[in-house]
């Protein structure tokens, strides 16, 4: 979540929100077209019309081949800059137990004090 609120530069955040109303306009649109095609393909089959049916069915493996192909890179993209921006932003907190033979004041020399926690923090 904190990826998708900054995921980087300006021009990062503009691809995954484009990329994002791409694959919700898109989706719907390929299954529809898919489907219309491979009915009319049916359609043309029934009439004895074998050429029309085929060129349906061809239009229709390349339209879904080229929605997958699309997908799988744009979905490779945004992967490939969720896991630089992991690699670069990382927080890490230390939690050291609380000891009971160590009085409190001698906690506080080693450092042992209670940490404060920021909401967005991730214990480890």
């Amino acid at each position: 979540l904190q990826w998708l609120r900054n995921p980087g530069p300006q021009h990062e955040r503009r691809t995954l929100f484009g990329d994002m109303v791409c694959f919700l306009f898109i989706t719907p649109l390929a299954t529809v077209s898919g489907w219309l095609c491979l009915r009319g393909a049916v359609d043309h089959l029934h009439f004895s019309s074998r050429l029309e049916a085929v060129g349906l069915i061809a239009l229709t493996v390349a339209l879904f081949t080229i929605y997958l192909f699309w997908t799988l890179v744009s979905f490779r993209y945004h992967c490939r800059l969720y896991n630089e921006w992991r690699r670069t932003n990382q927080r890490v907190i230390l939690l050291t137990p609380k000891s009971a033979n160590i009085p409190s004041n001698q906690q506080s020399l080693l450092g042992l004090q209670p940490l404060k926690r920021n909401s967005k923090e991730t214990i480890v």
